[in-house]
């Protein structure tokens, strides 16, 4: 299904027409949107269809996601709040592109709807300034890190918005059109699963079935506290990156069943944790391997630079999945679950 254009980028905000019932009945004019991941192509996606490169369209998403968690962190939103406007925001551009649309106003929008939709409600007021304030801030940073030596500072704002003037005014009413849109755009499928409780159910079963075990053991412990102590670091881990994982486009190429298990496997390598006799392929439940090598490489690279002095257990990872994919290669491929949107 394709939508019918619509820009609300800031040509439009200064635009006399923008404000007009026409251009607010554009969006009941949208078709409902499916997200079968099966068939979604990322490589397709708007802004690269516009001109924009993978790697910008891939850090755009990046810093966006970043933008959000720490506008969720100050406005005190629970963690799948915070998610939930991430994937809202991810859908969007998969349907819209960068060019067109204003990023920030997008993931406050997305923001405020996530924190409706996770019964964790902000006053559109608070969410705006908090956001505007955070990107003033960001962007201050930004041109102070550019400064040339030598050179004056910048001059500083305080990034705060009069409730009361016209720029708060048209900011408000293009957050709450926005809203609309995303709601549209996303065929008002607002239940999102994450990864997370699917990481959890999984942990708990290989730590219950005694699947896993530590490549070298504690000592002086006995099972329960070893096994205690196992699932709290994979728990920790996995949750970790299937919170790195929101800030890439894998929510649109994999079900978060799938996400689930590549983070248990990294955490697994993290956590120093082996299967005790089976191969990894039966301990995570006869996974798809070609998504658990791509989604494993994908969250890889994002945290390559945070982990930039761990790059022995990165090799050991690549190695596994190299073993995995063939292994496979010379078995009966399974037939591979329906994803899940």
């Amino acid at each position: 299904n394709r939508l019918c254009s619509f820009d609300y980028s800031s040509s439009y905000s200064k635009s006399p027409a923008y404000n007009t019932p026409s251009l607010h009945s554009t969006i009941y004019h949208f078709e409902k949107i499916e997200f079968t991941m099966a068939t979604l192509d990322v490589s397709q996606l708007p802004s690269l269809k516009d001109g924009m490169t993978a790697e910008e369209e891939a850090t755009k998403r990046r810093k966006t996601c970043r933008f959000i968690e720490e506008a969720g962190r100050v406005l005190r939103l629970p963690r799948v709040a915070i998610s939930t406007a991430m994937v809202f925001f991810h859908r969007f551009y998969a349907k819209h592109s960068f060019q067109e649309h204003d990023r920030f106003e997008v993931a406050v929008a997305a923001i405020v709807l996530a924190a409706k939709t996770e019964e964790s409600p902000k006053k559109l007021n608070v969410v705006i300034l908090e956001c505007h304030k955070l990107k003033t801030r960001g962007m201050q940073a930004g041109r102070i890190s550019q400064q040339k030596a030598g050179s004056p500072p910048p001059p500083v704002s305080s990034g705060e918005l009069d409730t009361k003037g016209e720029e708060f005014a048209k900011l408000k009413e293009r957050i709450l059109l926005l809203e609309r849109v995303i709601l549209h755009t996303i065929g008002f499928e607002l239940s999102i699963d994450h990864p997370y409780k699917f990481l959890v159910e999984q942990i708990k079963r290989m730590i219950h079935t005694r699947t896993i075990k530590y490549v070298n053991p504690p000592t002086g412990s006995n099972t329960q506290q070893i096994m205690g102590k196992m699932m709290n670091e994979l728990v920790q881990y996995s949750m970790s990156f299937a919170n790195d994982s929101m800030q890439t486009s894998l929510c649109l190429q994999f079900s978060p069943q799938e996400i689930a298990t590549a983070c248990v496997f990294l955490a697994a390598q993290f956590a120093k944790v082996e299967p005790t006799s089976t191969k990894w392929r039966q301990v995570l439940g006869e996974p798809d391997v070609e998504a658990l090598a791509s989604i494993s490489v994908q969250i890889m690279d994002l945290i390559a630079d945070r982990k930039a002095s761990d790059t022995e257990t990165f090799k050991k990872i690549r190695a596994q999945l190299e073993l995995l994919k063939s292994r496979e290669d010379v078995q009966e491929t399974p037939s591979k679950r329906p994803r899940v949107s």
